[in-house]
């Protein structure tokens, strides 16, 4: 019972996530749900449901979990926690109860599981969640993470889809996740930047939610496994294009480097090749690229809102979101424009 938590598993946290373009072949396949209580279905890939329970509330409900991303069973708790609540916080909700999801080996040794719920247990604690309980089964590889409720105004709602023309986009986390945990497990990786990325996984988007609910937001999203790009892409639909500044987006220490030395992982590519019809990246070297593309497990916000208001929203986000910081613009997208463009 000496296995590792990573022994097996050939990828970990959002970068385990499935292919965006397989999921859209089936999700566009399922019937609607006519139900006037249902305020947020998944039409949108928006980060959550939402159901009115009144005219003042509504519930909000998500889950998520995912092999691990460190061979640390307490960290990868708390990770994996603060990536299932970081779903309700994008809504504009405050969570409150969670249930454990948990896949685990026979051979594993079972001390290990209870460092996962432990952390777990410990990010629920710190959000303010009560956990109510879960369900467990063997599993080949270990897996781990939570369904989520949480409550917000039916006139608070967050949608990933409502920009506005000529709304700022501001960022409140770097991103490079992916890349430095892909380094870490290849064995390159140097320990300040793989705390610099632990740090921020374990952060709680708790704080910059709260930042947001000061300002009139007209969408807002959590940037996860499919990367900047592919999350912004789904904010900018058909209607919007959205123009980035790379130098302004915040990359974690040491994340660029490894690119330059062609790490890279399974669901970067996958983004890629999803992604490659609808961006423009001819600004930008294949290091960049690669970045951009890059997984991200628990990552920040990305939040759009009238650009006069954008500079006001990063203040509010620095004190607990030191990287935030505005990183591009929207648009009204024209024939033949690129979803996102970056300059």
């Amino acid at each position: 019972m000496n296995k590792s938590l990573l022994a097996g598993c050939p990828t970990g946290g959002c970068g385990a996530k499935m292919d965006p373009a397989l999921l859209s072949r089936f999700l566009d396949k399922l019937p609607s749900f006519a139900c006037e209580s249902l305020l947020v279905g998944y039409g949108h890939n928006d980060d959550a449901g939402v159901y009115r329970l009144s005219q003042d509330l509504a519930v909000v409900s998500t889950v998520d979990f995912f092999p691990p991303m460190v061979d640390d069973g307490r960290l990868f708790g708390r990770i994996a926690a603060a990536n299932a609540l970081s779903d309700v916080y994008a809504m504009g909700g405050r969570p409150i109860l969670a249930l454990n999801l948990v896949c685990f080996p026979q051979d594993m040794d079972p001390s290990i599981l209870g460092e996962i719920l432990a952390g777990g247990a410990e990010t629920l604690a710190e959000a303010g969640a009560a956990l109510a309980g879960g369900h467990s089964i063997y599993d080949s590889l270990p897996k781990y993470g939570l369904a989520v409720t949480g409550l917000v105004h039916p006139d608070r709602i967050r949608r990933n889809h409502t920009l506005r023309e000529g709304d700022a986009l501001v960022l409140t986390k770097a991103v490079g996740t992916g890349l430095t945990l892909a380094a870490q497990r290849a064995g390159v990786a140097q320990e300040a930047d793989y705390r610099a990325a632990v740090a921020s996984m374990t952060r709680l988007n708790a704080a910059a939610a709260e930042a947001m609910g000061r300002f009139p937001v007209s969408a807002a999203t959590d940037v996860t496994g499919f990367g900047i790009l592919g999350h912004l892409a789904e904010m900018a639909g058909t209607t919007f294009a959205i123009y980035l500044n790379y130098d302004s987006i915040p990359v974690l220490p040491g994340a660029l480097g490894y690119a330059q030395e062609f790490l890279a992982t399974a669901l970067g590519q996958r983004n890629r090749n999803h992604l490659a019809p609808i961006v423009d990246l001819a600004a930008l070297s294949p290091a960049q690229e690669e970045i951009l593309f890059d997984p991200q497990t628990s990552g920040g916000l990305a939040i759009s809102l009238s650009a006069p208001l954008a500079e006001d929203l990063v203040a509010a986000l620095k004190p607990t979101d030191p990287e935030a910081a505005i990183v591009g613009l929207v648009s009204r997208r024209g024939p033949n424009e690129p979803a996102i463009a970056v300059l």
